[in-house]
C-alpha cells in the first residue's frame, strides 16, 4: 500500500523514492511484522488461554516429556498470519498477482488449520477434521492458486518445470503442472506440519527457508541478475521478497513467544499456512526441486513417517522408535533443546545447499 500510495510521489519528494525500493521495503515488511507480533502477541495468548482450558490436547501415545506442556494454548498462527497479512498489505505493491495468490494460499491453509486446531479443542482429542475432508480442501486450495500464477506466468515457463543444475533447460509439463504444482504446495504445507512438535523446531527452518526464498525471489524477479545466474527471469516475481520479509518477521515474533518454554504453539492454523506459502513461493520462482534441498529437513520429517508406515503394514515392524523423527531422538533420551538446536544446523545446511544450485548451472 506504501508503494502505490507513496511511490509515485518520489518525483517531488525524493525521500519517496525509498519505497520504490525491493529492499527497502522487504527490511519494513521484516520490521512491521516483528512490530504487529509484539504488540498483539500479549493479547492475542491471553485470549487463547481464555478460550482454551485445557490449552492443546496432547497425544497419548507421544512422549512422556510432553505432558507436562498441558494446558498451552494452540492456535498461535493467528498472531503469525495477523503479522504476515498486514505487513505485506503495508509493504508490498497492491497490483502483483502473485502477492494475492500467495496470500491465498496463506489465508487458505491457515483457514484449514484453523478448522482442524478447533475440531481438536472441541473434541478434546489429538486428532482433527478427517484426513481425506482436509487434503480435499488443501487441493482445492492449492488448485486455484495454481491457475492463477499459472494464467500470471508467462510462456513458456508458466506450465515447464526448471532443473536446478541445467542452465536454460525447461521440461514442458503441460497441464501436468497443475497437479505437480499442488503436490509441491500441498506437500510442503504438510511437511512443516510434520515437523512442528516441538518448541521452535519448525518456526526456524522456516524462517531460514524463507530467507533463501526471499533471495531467489529477488534474483528471479530481476533481469539482469536471472541472465548472469541463468535462472529463469520471473517478471514481478521480485515482490514476493516482501512476503518473505513479511514470513520472516512474523517467525521472529512468534518465536519470541514459542521460545521454551513455550506461552503458546502455533497449531495447524500456523505451520499449515507457513509450508504453504513456501510451497507458492517455489512454484512462482520456478524452484520447486531446490525447495526439497533448502526445505531438505521438512522432507526427511516426512519421510520418517512414510517409512515409519510403511514398514508397520509390510513387516510389523517399525524402523524407528517414533515417528516423525525428532520423536526417535526423544525417545533415544536426547534433550528437546538439544534436538532442536541440531535440527536447526541441518537446516541451515540444507538451505546453503540449496543456495549453491544457483551459481552450479
Amino acid at each position: 500500500m506504501l508503494f502505490n500510495l507513496l511511490g509515485p510521489l518520489a518525483d517531488d519528494f525524493i525521500l519517496f523514492n525509498l519505497f520504490n525500493s525491493l529492499t527497502f521495503r522487504a527490511g519494513g515488511a521484516v520490521v512491521t511484522a516483528l512490530i504487529v507480533s509484539f504488540l498483539f502477541g500479549p493479547m492475542i495468548i491471553g485470549w487463547l488461554k481464555q478460550q482454551q482450558p485445557g490449552g492443546q490436547p496432547i497425544r497419548e501415545d507421544g512422549p512422556q516429556g510432553h505432558f507436562k506442556k498441558a494446558g498451552t494454548p494452540t492456535m498461535g498462527g493467528f498472531l503469525i498470519l495477523l503479522a504476515i497479512i498486514v505487513s505485506t498489505l503495508l509493504w508490498a505493491d497492491l497490483r502483483n498477482g502473485y502477492v494475492w495468490a500467495l496470500l491465498l494460499i496463506t489465508v487458505g491453509f491457515g483457514a484449514i488449520g484453523f478448522a482442524d486446531d478447533y475440531q481438536k479443542l472441541t473434541r478434546s482429542h489429538s486428532k482433527g477434521i478427517a484426513g481425506r475432508v482436509r487434503l480435499l480442501a488443501e487441493v482445492v486450495v492449492a488448485g486455484l492458486a495454481t491457475f492463477w500464477i499459472m494464467r500470471l506466468t508467462p510462456d513458456p515457463i508458466s506450465t515447464g518445470l526448471a532443473l536446478p543444475f541445467a542452465k536454460n533447460f525447461l521440461i514442458e509439463l503441460s497441464w501436468f503442472f497443475i497437479p505437480f504444482a499442488v503436490f509441491v504446495i500441498v506437500g510442503a504445507s504438510n511437511s512443516v506440519n510434520l515437523t512442528d512438535g516441538l518448541d521452535g523446531l519448525a518456526i526456524v527452518p522456516v524462517m531460514i527457508a524463507a530467507g533463501c526464498f526471499g533471495l531467489i525471489s529477488y534474483l528471479a524477479g530481476n533481469a539482469v541478475f536471472s541472465n548472469y545466474l541463468l535462472i529463469f527471469a520471473v517478471p514481478g516475481a521480485g515482490e514476493l521478497t516482501i512476503f518473505c520479509g513479511a514470513l520472516i518477521g512474523a517467525s521472529l515474533g512468534f518465536l519470541w513467544f514459542n521460545a521454551p518454554p513455550a506461552m503458546v504453539f502455533m497449531g495447524d492454523t500456523g505451520s499449515l499456512a507457513m509450508g504453504g506459502a513456501l510451497g507458492g513461493i517455489a512454484v512462482v520462482t520456478k524452484h520447486e526441486l531446490v525447495l526439497a534441498i533448502i526445505g531438505g529437513l521438512f522432507v526427511l520429517e516426512t519421510v520418517s513417517v512414510i517409512v515409519q508406515v510403511t514398514s508397520f503394514k509390510l513387516t510389523g515392524r517399525r524402523v524407528f522408535r517414533m515417528a516423525p523423527l525428532h520423536h526417535h531422538f526423544e525417545q533415544k533420551g536426547w534433550a528437546e533443546p538439544t534436538i532442536v538446536i541440531r535440527f536447526w544446523i541441518i537446516a541451515m545446511v540444507l538451505a546453503l545447499l540449496g543456495l549453491a544450485t544457483l551459481k552450479l548451472r
